[in-house]
């Protein structure tokens, strides 16, 4: 195992990881990050250098043994015996605590299945559809509703936006939706008092995250100029333009086709490890 700090060789992945479009998407996100700047604190490392099979995207120094919201880690590999082997070496996870880690290959959830077999670890596994835009620029021009501005959110709406995501509601949450919120682009828009009807965040790994319209915003056409001019914001920034969509979502999954997005084969895969630790606490 290695941990990837040498500059050149991190620019040197961040090809090899675009070469792997659309699979290496999180893990591409996560070095691009790194690369400008690191404002996540993560760190890559791989099984080998430099003909690497297998690549882990994870937080770098010590993290709390039960927050799973912090402990986020994305996976990319080109052979998956080389992807267990990796997660498998000493030093690489601790299997003690609760983390997730996702990706869109099928070992992400086999392998982790796998080893807490043999570990007596619990698993959580949801699977989402996976949604990438090949060329921003090419989507319809986003049409605002009479009175609605492009904003920003402030450390104020962390409340607002804990309570409506599907994940949130709970102290380690609103923490995690500070940090996006502070280290990563979103997107808001507002009403003329500033009040947020409808958002994006961006998370660690360069995905669209926490999508969400209130409720009586609804039918406006809100999300649709979200996502498009997030999509083109991350596109202007050299980011992919990509997110995730529970696959029982289909007006979520229509819009993302009417504006041009295309599904990726197979699942992206969120494995959630150690869950009723990750439960524990505030």
């Amino acid at each position: 195992m290695q941990i990837l700090t040498c500059p050149a060789q991190l620019q040197r992945l961040e090809g090899v990881l675009r070469r792997s479009l659309p699979l290496a998407l999180p893990v591409y996100g996560a070095v691009l990050n790194i690369n400008r700047g690191n404002p996540g604190e993560l760190e890559v490392v791989v099984d080998a250098w430099p003909h690497f099979g297998a690549v882990l995207a994870r937080p770098s120094g010590e993290m709390p043994v039960d927050d799973c919201y912090r402990n986020m880690n994305a996976a990319f590999y080109r052979d998956v015996g080389a992807y267990r082997a990796l997660l498998e070496t000493p030093g690489c996870l601790r299997w003690d605590t609760a983390f997730h880690i996702f990706g869109l290959q099928e070992g992400v959830a086999t392998v982790s299945r796998a080893i807490a077999a043999t570990k007596g670890v619990e698993l959580e596994a949801s699977e989402y559809y996976t949604y990438f835009h090949p060329d921003p620029s090419t989507m319809p021009e986003p049409r605002l509703a009479p009175g609605v501005r492009v904003g920003t959110l402030s450390p104020a709406h962390l409340d607002l936006l804990n309570q409506t995501w599907t994940y949130g509601g709970n102290g380690r949450s609103r923490r995690y939706l500070g940090e996006l919120l502070g280290r990563y682009p979103h997107l808001c828009l507002q009403d003329g008092e500033g009040d947020p009807l409808s958002w994006t965040l961006t998370d660690h790994f360069g995905t669209g995250t926490h999508g969400y319209t209130l409720p009586g915003q609804r039918r406006h056409g809100h999300m649709r100029a979200v996502l498009t001019l997030a999509a083109r914001r991350a596109h202007a920034r050299g980011f992919p333009a990509f997110g995730h969509t529970a696959t029982g979502n289909r007006p979520m999954q229509r819009l993302h086709e009417e504006l041009g997005h295309q599904r990726l084969p197979g699942l992206c895969h969120f494995i959630l490890h150690n869950p009723g630790l990750g439960r524990a606490g505030p």
